[in-house]
């Protein structure tokens, strides 16, 4: 199964700030919950580990990330992802484009473009499962990022995103974001009886 996914998200900050966290990719895999280098085998090159919490059962998978290209003038970077879980049952790869520019009317816009592949049993949740959960889970991660950017500054903005970021979450839920799908499903269901 294959999911396609463009996102753009607006950053009161410097395009150099925001490239220069978006350049780092330990920092940024911290920006995901549950996700964390473990290793860097190469210069580009890296051993992860993403952990997913279901109720009172967690299972973490375990992968590489290569970074394939990174475009310094044009605050661009392409990295390659694939990880399975510990039972092997499940596997799935990502390509990746990021990048940073300025944004109309000040800041910074980060504008992300991702091919996710599932294979195994986790494929069987369906392309709808999975677009939901790809949605809410870079909405998870640009929230954490845009905090971690404005860490990076200077001054009372910087000081209150530092202290946004200890209070992030730690861990994937995955059942919260399961209800959140629930949530969304009945919000466009009801809205399209409105509209009609």
């Amino acid at each position: 199964m294959q999911v396609k996914l463009e996102k753009r998200h607006t950053i009161d900050a410097s395009v150099e700030t925001a490239w220069k966290v978006l350049r780092d990719v330990k920092v940024v895999a911290e920006c995901m919950p549950g996700a964390s280098i473990t290793e860097q085998t190469g210069d580009d090159q890296y051993k992860g580990v993403v952990s997913v919490r279901v109720g009172p059962v967690q299972t973490s998978f375990g992968g590489t990330i290569d970074v394939t290209s990174i475009d310094e003038a044009a605050h661009t970077l392409a990295l390659s992802a694939k990880g399975k879980d510990k039972s092997g049952s499940s596997s799935a790869t990502m390509q990746l484009t990021a990048s940073v520019s300025a944004a109309e009317g000040g800041g910074c816009e980060l504008v992300g473009n991702s091919e996710i592949r599932v294979m195994g049993k986790m494929a069987n949740f369906g392309a709808r499962m999975i677009n939901g959960v790809a949605d809410q889970l870079i909405g998870q991660f640009l929230d954490t990022f845009s905090t971690t950017v404005l860490a990076a500054g200077e001054g009372a903005a910087a000081a209150n995103a530092a202290s946004k970021l200890t209070e992030q979450p730690k861990e994937l839920n995955a059942l919260a974001l399961a209800w959140a799908l629930v949530a969304d499903f009945f919000r466009r269901l009801f809205g399209s009886t409105k509209e009609t």
